[in-house]
């Protein structure tokens, strides 16, 4: 996972010193707490570091993305897991393993998740930036999936739906998760919510060339020359009723 982990608001035992980049993410978070995300600045969360703007600008491209400190090594590492995976791997489980790596970044450091939940929910542009930040995940597991699933009647449908069908199940038990006050077993809950994905979507699923337009019947149908072509039709209607 990102470096970062073990940093930020509540975490580790203070015996290792943070990184530039995890003292920029505890500064933040310090002055969130007192003065609220509107009104802290970068200029602030820069002297309260002992840092240069460059240098807050060198890890955040802005005030919003040091809130979610860890998601580019998150994403960076799903993208690497669904990569090099060896093609035999059923798909839909791939991508619930792959899901299951944001539940362990969040589970890593429980007070800077629930710290960090409870800002977004009062903040409406930093629940907007979640949501792009989401996507990207959401994409990165349909690309996988398209390219499992090429060759599939609707595969693209297909990925695309599973992968939606993942975020949402892994981020219905998360949250509820961080509701609590990250109280009980985080993976329990995930595990449970892709486990309904899985079952659903991973088992009995139509093999390549299935589906809608793939699975027309063959009849075929013997006639004694000169059978007038209105008997030879409900002759082969007749044959498809008893199928």
């Amino acid at each position: 996972m990102n470096a970062v982990q073990g940093h930020g608001p509540g975490s580790g035992d203070g015996a290792a010193k943070p990184s530039m980049r995890g003292a920029l993410v505890d500064a933040a978070f310090e002055l969130f707490r007192e003065r609220g995300f509107e009104q802290t600045t970068v200029d602030d969360i820069v002297k309260l570091a002992g840092v240069g703007r460059r240098s807050f600008f060198r890890y955040f491209p802005s005030k919003e993305d040091v809130v979610f400190p860890d998601h580019e090594g998150c994403l960076a590492e799903m993208t690497d897991f669904l990569r090099h995976g060896s093609g035999e791997e059923e798909p839909v489980a791939r991508v619930c393993d792959a899901a299951r790596l944001v539940m362990r970044m969040y589970a890593a450091n429980p007070s800077f998740s629930v710290q960090r939940y409870r800002l977004t929910r009062s903040v409406p542009g930093l629940r907007h930036h979640e949501l792009s930040v989401v996507w990207r995940y959401e994409r990165a597991l349909a690309d996988y999936l398209r390219r499992r699933f090429t060759g599939w009647s609707g595969g693209t449908l297909r990925a695309d739906v599973i992968a939606a069908a993942v975020v949402a199940a892994h981020n219905n038990a998360l949250r509820s998760w961080l509701r609590s006050g990250g109280q009980g077993d985080v993976t329990a809950r995930v595990d449970h919510a892709l486990e309904y994905v899985r079952s659903t979507w991973g088992s009995g699923a139509e093999a390549p060339g299935e589906g809608e337009g793939a699975t027309d019947d063959v009849v075929v149908l013997i006639a004694k020359r000169g059978t007038p072509m209105w008997r030879v039709v409900r002759g082969v209607e007749a044959t498809l009723d008893e199928a």
